[in-house]
């Protein structure tokens, strides 16, 4: 079957975005390979489509839990078993999928890279026949990347222990010093390397000072069409803009990391279906999200890196369709980026002591807690001990960084059932008429209960026997006391996991790497980013693309800098200059070389170029290498 036949028939796709069918070449080949694409490129489709063709597992590592979970139920959906390993899984539910791993019964093993400690899985990994190491946001294993994560330098080991099976890494966004770093890192041989233009011709970056956000949010959507993104940093915010705009008239909805899985599903759903026309989120919102024809990308605060800020920006317009990347900028905001900073690296006493207070909230004595894994309510923990939340969760992201301490937020389990007693048996065990019903509905409601866990709804297995959520709920115990079932029920209380025995406080070493050269490559970022927001001269994309290690000529010619720099006449002449050429083209059989127009209506190069550029981002012409194409309107 070729790669072609494969996408067909998993997928329904007819053919393959721009690169996708080079990694997939790359892979199939057997050669080490880097995939730079920009987000909506596609990245997914490029490793599950050689993996589905070559004989074995594909161990795919990712940070993201909710990718994982989104990964995995898309692959169910078409008929491809894949397993997700990570910390937030109970033990049994671990032991579960370990267990259809080396059965065999899964194509795609989905990793967070804190499993690679463990040194028993990596022995069981030796006895897997691994097809392919995908490493997804690679950019992570970099010490230069925006999301350093000493946990990927643990990928390594799988490449001893599996020297011949290719390794695919895979990012959006990474400068030329970090792609050389993942390579590096990875111990890549001879690498392929593939990567798309970060230029987005269809994409307008535009910088916008204002005095109130607020109503410069409600002034750009009341002016212009079609799905929006605003973009925040806390989570009250999401709730204030939404509910403001839903007042003015405009349907919105508030998205963020604290919400009810269901919750964020069903708004989800009714921004992708359109039944809302904006989402406002914080940074949680987007990730394995593909909306083409997203209008207007809204930031009301500044991002700490342009990384962010070209990835959340760069969800609109996937369809290649005119859109909007709006960055709305006030007089403190340099102050309060700068000040992220600080917040970002609490001293190393305070580390070290939010650490000790953790696990003795937690009940974890000094040598024990290893591979544990315990819920924890940051809000109460800071209510106790008077921690600002935002410097509680900084000192636990650094003693992740560490080595010694996961603060899982996403960690938003829920309910799972799974039906552990052998089928014949299952009315031959004592139970009431109500849990016999609801057990009944479970069946009739969810497919592989008999063979693994799956994620039920209590309140839909309510509706649908007209009985309470806390009648379910208490049948499912039960049944889960008459060792019929094994339920899980529902919790959204964030976790802590423990990679390592508790250590005495003294002996926390938090290194020179891990604090002072990431904050000071935190510095570079956050001026990098105050950079391009306030800086008014030269090209919005064109510092985009500098940043990222790409270089151009010409201007893009439709950013807030670029429309804003030219002669009052000139732009009065662009409409008649762009009918010209419209017009050249179509005199030319409706295809011209840009060389010949040039010629022909004596206009400069740098004006041809941003009127094509512009012409093509509105849908009139198509530009193939020095071909001009009209399009159909």
């Amino acid at each position: 079957m070729t790669p072609e036949q494969t996408l067909k028939r998993y997928w329904g796709y007819d053919g393959f975005r721009p690169l996708q069918r080079d990694i997939v070449t790359s892979v199939l080949e057997g050669r080490d390979t880097l995939g730079l694409m920009p987000t909506g490129g596609g990245k997914s489709i490029s490793f599950q489509v050689p993996a589905m063709m070559l004989d074995g597992t594909a161990i795919v590592v990712t940070p993201l839990i909710s990718l994982m979970k989104d990964q995995v139920d898309n692959l169910k959906r078409r008929n491809i078993k894949g397993v997700a390993l990570h910390s937030g899984l109970s033990h049994r539910e671990r032991n579960m999928a370990r267990e259809q791993i080396f059965n065999g019964r899964a194509k795609f093993l989905y990793l967070s890279p804190e499993r690679l400690r463990n040194e028993n899985f990596l022995l069981e990994i030796r006895r897997l026949k691994v097809s392919l190491i995908v490493v997804d946001e690679a950019h992570c294993i970099s010490q230069w990347g925006y999301d350093f994560r000493p946990d990927y330098l643990n990928i390594r080991k799988l490449r001893k222990i599996k020297p011949e099976v290719p390794v695919l890494a895979l990012t959006a966004t990474a400068t030329p010093e970090v792609a050389d770093d993942i390579c590096r890192q990875l111990e890549m041989r001879d690498p392929a390397r593939f990567q798309m233009s970060f230029s987005r011709t269809n994409l307008n970056y535009i910088v916008r000072p204002t005095t109130s956000k607020i109503h410069e949010v409600l002034h750009i959507l009341s002016r212009t069409a079609g799905t929006a993104i605003v973009y925040v940093r806390s989570r009250r915010r999401t709730v204030e803009i939404s509910d403001y705009l839903s007042a003015s008239g405009i349907t919105a909805e508030a998205y963020h990391a604290g919400l009810s899985h269901e919750l964020k599903e069903e708004r989800q759903n009714k921004w992708i279906t359109g039944q809302i026309r904006v989402i406002v989120a914080t940074n949680a919102f987007g990730m394995g999200i593909d909306k083409p024809d997203v209008r207007v990308v809204i930031h009301y605060d500044l991002p700490p890196s342009l990384e962010e800020y070209y990835q959340e920006a760069g969800r609109g317009g996937r369809d290649g369709k005119l859109s909007y990347a709006v960055l709305l900028v006030g007089k403190a905001d340099q102050g309060v980026l700068r000040r992220r900073i600080s917040e970002a690296f609490p001293d190393r006493e305070v580390i070290k002591k939010v650490y000790e207070r953790v696990c003795n909230n937690l009940g974890i004595a000094i040598d024990e807690g290893y591979d544990a894994l315990r819920e924890f309510d940051l809000e109460r923990f800071c209510e106790i001990f008077r921690y600002n939340q935002r410097q509680c969760r900084a000192a636990l992201r650094i003693l992740g960084q560490a080595g010694y301490m996961e603060y899982l937020e996403e960690a938003d389990r829920r309910s799972k059932l799974m039906i552990i007693c052998e089928r014949n048996a299952l009315y031959e065990r004592t139970m009431s008429e109500q849990a016999e019903k609801v057990l009944t509905a479970a069946m009739r409601g969810y497919s592989g209960l008999f063979t693994d866990y799956v994620a039920i709804n209590e309140d839909s297995l309510s509706r649908s026997l007209s009985i309470t959520p806390r009648e379910v709920y208490e049948a499912l115990l039960e049944l889960g006391r008459a060792k019929v079932v094994s339920y899980i029920p529902r919790s959204r209380m964030p976790l802590i996991y423990l990679p390592t025995s508790r250590e005495e406080p003294k002996h926390l070493v938090i290194s020179k790497a891990i604090y002072e050269e990431r904050r000071d490559i935190m510095k570079e970022r956050v001026e990098a980013m105050i950079d391009y927001a306030f800086s008014n001269s030269g090209c919005r994309e064109n510092k985009l693309l500098k940043y990222f290690g790409e270089q151009r000529e010409c201007n893009c010619g439709v950013c807030d800098l670029c429309r804003g720099s030219k002669p009052k006449n000139r732009r009065n002449a662009e409409p008649k200059a762009m009918q010209a050429i419209l017009a050249a083209i179509e005199a030319g059989g409706g295809s011209r070389d840009i060389r010949v127009i040039a010629h022909s209506l004596k206009i400069e190069d740098s004006l041809l170029g941003e009127l094509l550029r512009f012409l093509a981002s509105e849908g009139w012409v198509k530009i193939s290498g020095t071909m001009v194409t009209l399009n159909k309107k």
